[in-house]
């Protein structure tokens, strides 16, 4: 059986096109670490989350080899990164104030995750990789209605896909619904280390609602 592949799987999701689409997103299960200030600090807080991401996530794709079987299990590509971001007073995102983020780092869980075998891959690995892993949480969001898009290029070049989405939003007649319950969310394909910052993919996705 193949390798499941969530970024092949749900193409409508993952890989948009680089022209805004509208978009109904279901709710999903992640394993997410939250935290606050800028996630290009050397040895900071964000860094440290996605290593967290990883450890959670990579230990429940390897349970297979070990003596806990997880009911329900596929192996499966480990979903690529995302990213929940909002800074307190403003609606979108400043990026020339990147210490003001707050943000929820996530990676998709597969659906044979349920809290309880999340719990037992955070004690997993809290024992086999002696690492404190207590600020991991089992985080369920559901989306619903969005623009999105993709951007191809460095992350400080954002605003002006956002702004095309925003006009085609508004072409389509819906309007921006950022929220502190509904966030600026964004989806890296890409390793930021390995792939130079004008070619790097990244999904933008903001929530929407229709005009009345």
């Amino acid at each position: 059986m193949p390798t499941f592949d969530f970024k092949k799987e749900y193409k409508e999701f993952y890989l948009p096109k680089n022209t805004p689409s509208i978009v109904t997103v279901p709710s999903m299960n992640y394993i997410a670490v939250r935290g606050k200030g800028d996630p290009n600090q050397e040895d900071g807080e964000y860094k440290r989350a996605i290593g967290l991401l990883y450890g959670i996530a990579y230990t429940i794709k390897m349970s297979r080899k070990g003596d806990h079987q997880i009911k329900g299990y596929f192996d499966f590509v480990v979903p690529p990164l995302e990213g929940f971001w909002w800074q307190d007073g403003v609606t979108g995102v400043d990026y020339a104030h990147k210490d003001q983020f707050h943000w929820i780092s996530v990676i998709r869980l597969p659906e044979f995750v349920t809290k309880a075998e999340f719990d037992w891959a955070v004690n997993e690995a809290t024992s086999k990789k002696k690492q404190d892993f207590s600020s991991v949480e089992f985080f369920s969001y559901e989306e619903s209605l969005c623009v999105q898009c993709m951007h191809i290029g460095s992350y400080d070049d954002e605003p002006a896909t956002v702004e095309l989405m925003h006009n085609y939003m508004k072409e389509q007649g819906y309007e921006l619904d950022i929220t502190d319950q509904r966030l600026h969310h964004e989806i890296y394909l890409s390793d930021a280390r390995k792939v130079s910052p004008e070619k790097l993919k990244t999904v933008i996705r903001h929530p929407i609602k229709e005009v009345r």
